[in-house]
């Protein structure tokens, strides 16, 4: 079905992997320690995200003066836990497994990229993946293309012959920046 794409690039949270119950404890226990809460709903734009980006729009939305990237790394000290206990692949993980060895394929996702290692290792997909791009690796996360244009370098494949799979606005933003085609997961 994608046999006339060069590279194959996934995002990893919520379209690989079931990683929301993880992190949606994680953001409530870190929260609570100073009587904030995540607002599902309003954050649901925000998927795709590094966590600083999320725990700045928190801060901003209680109108409280703290620092996004220390909140975002208390989230971080907790999460990967939580994540592991929980983490489940989804559908998609078929397309992954029926293109292996086929084409060249990439990670690219808000998530830092040793986190995303660990993650995909657990499950047994690491290995699948010639290039993984987390958060930490790009200066412009989505929807600036800039994770999909690593992904696609790392492969060794121009942009305009990759598609993305992708669930969350910001990254069918980048992928469509970054001169890709994509796959909304949620609609499959």
């Amino acid at each position: 079905m994608y046999d006339r794409y060069q590279g194959l690039i996934f995002d990893m949270d919520g379209t690989l992997l079931d990683t929301e119950e993880g992190h949606r404890k994680a953001w409530s226990e870190v929260l609570a320690k100073y009587d904030m809460e995540l607002d599902l709903e309003k954050v649901i734009a925000l998927n795709g995200s590094p966590s600083w980006k999320i725990a700045e729009f928190v801060i901003n939305s209680y109108q409280v003066d703290m620092d996004p990237y220390k909140l975002a790394q208390e989230k971080f000290d907790i999460v990967e836990e939580m994540v592991l206990d929980m983490v489940k692949p989804l559908p998609i993980v078929e397309v992954v497994k029926s293109y292996y060895g086929k084409r060249p394929m990439a990670v690219g996702t808000g998530s830092m990229h040793g986190f995303a290692e660990r993650l995909l290792q657990h499950v047994g997909l690491k290995d699948y993946f010639m290039a993984i791009v987390g958060a930490d690796d790009v200066q412009h996360h989505k929807p600036a293309p800039d994770t999909f244009l690593l992904c696609a370098q790392l492969m060794k494949v121009t942009p305009d012959s990759c598609i993305v799979f992708e669930d969350a606005p910001f990254g069918l933003q980048a992928a469509k920046a970054a001169g890709m085609d994509a796959v909304d997961v949620r609609y499959l």
